[in-house]
């Protein structure tokens, strides 16, 4: 019988060295993929921030898309209230304010702008139509009322322009469209008479 096939005792009987028992030494990842994970990781942290911040959001409508329609019905009864009833059509602009009674921004911009427009419309009718959309508003009459309000207001009972058509999940916000039915921008939070100003300027230059 051939010697190649046999094991002597003492091979037999060596053990492994300290090295072999162990394994292969893990290897360490590349410069490349540790690169690659934190440009990942940074881009898509500003994608979550650009989303919560109210910018370009997905699913609601923007700066240079057109301008939802809708009808409501009036604060104190008459015609609807609406796009392109009250403008975003025939070459006349429109600024749409969306607010609530119960909304603590609302009850310190709605006030102000309402003494603004009521300026505007004693010096005739103004370039720039006003409206008010009341999100769900609990006591629509009274803060209006209040707050010497005179723009067209529509109720919003249900949030289907507010949230269904516009996107939004909280208020005050305002949406400046012009004569062609363009959002031309979006103001979110409480808006100044100084903000509406500017933004009323753009809707006519």
């Amino acid at each position: 019988m051939s010697s190649s096939g046999t094991t002597s005792d003492a091979e037999a009987t060596e053990e492994p060295s300290p090295a072999a028992a162990e394994g292969p030494a893990p290897r360490k990842p590349r410069l490349g993929f540790l690169v690659l994970g934190l440009v990942l990781a940074a881009l898509l942290g500003v994608g979550l921030f650009t989303t919560v911040g109210g910018g370009h959001a997905p699913g609601r409508p923007n700066p240079g898309d057109a301008a939802p329609a809708f009808s409501l019905p009036r604060l104190g009864g008459g015609r609807p209230v609406g796009i392109p009833t009250d403008g975003g059509a025939a070459g006349h602009p429109v600024v749409v304010l969306f607010y609530a009674s119960d909304c603590v921004p609302c009850q310190g911009e709605i006030p102000k702008l309402a003494t603004v427009y009521r300026a505007q419309e004693a010096r005739g009718t103004p370039a720039v139509s006003l409206i008010g959309v009341a999100a769900a508003d609990p006591a629509p009459a009274a803060f209006a009322r209040r707050s010497g309000v005179t723009f067209p207001v529509g109720l919003d009972d249900n949030l289907d322009v507010t949230q269904g058509k516009y996107d939004f999940s909280e208020i005050p916000e305002a949406v400046f469209v012009n004569g062609q039915g363009t959002i031309v921008d979006i103001h979110y939070g409480a808006l100044t008479p100084a903000e509406l100003a500017v933004g009323e300027r753009s809707l006519t230059s």
